[in-house]
């Protein structure tokens, strides 16, 4: 708690008084609350024994987990064992839940385009990617997720290969981010909806801000975009992954690496250019990747916890061949920061034509502190107009 106060900029005693003023809770009972949550889906939805959800949720010993469960809901854990649905071997599926609307569509047609070769890819309507961690022996485990949409309940179901299952409370956390699950759709609208006044229907609600599952991927993805269609930066991610991720055997046709990490750049020797140019990377692009990654494994740039987005978009600025369109763009999906607005974006400015980058900077005023999930909005008229268009527009990440 102490750390979760540092880093938001106040001692551990407002933190708490804050949190507790907030949720009517403290934060050691919300913390309790969500990891009874999880344990409540992993029993029901997979075949994993009560000492794995245990530990899975979070809950130092089994008899720990027993006495929680069975004071939070009066019956004991493997009661509600007895409801596990049936569940394939290798891989459990969750299910979470978002407030409705949400346009499933629109959010899947943007990660679609933008699909990394060998990393993620959609298809049969849903989202599929590779995934790792590090485990406590500093070995690196790959597996794959899976993430699809069942809007009768309101709610994304999310299948994990078992592998991943000790980081499995790290990449639920990573897929509501991915997916903007904790997005307030009326709250959006009831802001952004004055776009219609002006340009009628392109606004709509249950729209999403699509975030990211891993920051450094995202990042690297926006620094390749720059000045070149969506496809080619794919194409370029693509070949970074499966030069220098780790190979990853998912069983899922077209999924074959994880995207390297920070680390794994920050670590190669020489010249950098001499590793990323063979791939089609410029050097100065290859310069911008190296210095960003090497601010990130020195802890100089922080996606999480990101109190003052301003300050971070600052730093990323200070990296050379890293711009204003390219740091919004990072701040929009990686910090998911809602105000983000990348008023240079060839998009945007396509759909506010014919107005100057001084006129969209004046009228997106009226949209705060939704601009980022304004922006979404316009890149999704944009291509409600274009659907048959095969090459979408060039410098929208």
């Amino acid at each position: 708690m102490e750390e979760y106060a540092r880093r938001l900029g106040c001692s551990g005693r407002h933190f708490r008084r804050a949190f507790t003023a907030a949720f009517k809770v403290s934060p050691v009972q919300y913390l309790q609350t969500c990891r009874l949550l999880l344990a409540k889906n992993l029993l029901t939805d997979t075949r994993l024994s009560v000492t794995d959800v245990a530990m899975t949720a979070g809950f130092g010993s089994l008899r720990r987990f027993n006495d929680v469960f069975k004071t939070r809901y009066r019956i004991p854990p493997s009661a509600l064992r007895k409801q596990a649905r049936n569940a394939k071997d290798g891989e459990l599926t969750l299910t979470l839940a978002y407030r409705p609307p949400y346009r499933w569509r629109e959010m899947l047609d943007f990660l679609a385009q933008r699909a990394i070769p060998g990393v993620e890819k959609v298809v049969d309507g849903g989202y599929t990617r590779t995934a790792d961690y590090v485990n406590g022996e500093h070995k690196r485990i790959c597996g794959y997720v899976r993430v699809e949409h069942r809007p009768q309940k309101n709610a994304l179901t999310v299948t994990v290969a078992s592998a991943l299952l000790p980081a499995l409370p790290r990449l639920l956390a990573r897929v509501r981010n991915l997916f903007d699950l904790y997005c307030t759709p009326d709250a959006v609208y009831e802001t952004l909806s004055v776009m219609n006044d002006t340009y009628p229907g392109v606004c709509v609600p249950g729209v999403r801000l699509p975030g990211c599952f891993d920051p450094f991927e995202t990042s690297v993805r926006a620094v390749l975009g720059q000045q070149i269609t969506v496809k080619a930066a794919s194409t370029l991610a693509g070949r970074l992954a499966n030069t220098f991720g780790a190979p990853v055997d998912t069983g899922v046709e077209g999924l074959t690496h994880c995207f390297p990490s920070a680390h794994d750049i920050a670590a190669l020797g020489g010249d950098i250019a001499d590793h990323l140019g063979p791939l089609g990377i410029t050097r100065a692009r290859a310069n911008t990747i190296l210095a960003l990654a090497q601010k990130i494994v020195n802890g100089e740039i922080d996606f999480s916890l990101c109190v003052s987005p301003e300050s971070e978009i600052e730093k990323l600025r200070s990296i050379p061949g890293l711009g204003v369109w390219t740091a919004q763009i990072i701040a929009m999906r990686t910090m998911s920061w809602p105000d983000a607005f990348p008023h240079t974006d060839h998009g945007v400015k396509k759909a506010l034509a014919p107005r100057s980058e001084k006129e969209i900077l004046e009228i997106a005023e009226l949209w705060r502190p939704w601009r980022a999930y304004a922006t979404v909005n316009l890149w999704n008229s944009l291509q409600e107009q274009t659907t048959c268009s095969i090459q979408p527009p060039m410098r929208r990440l």
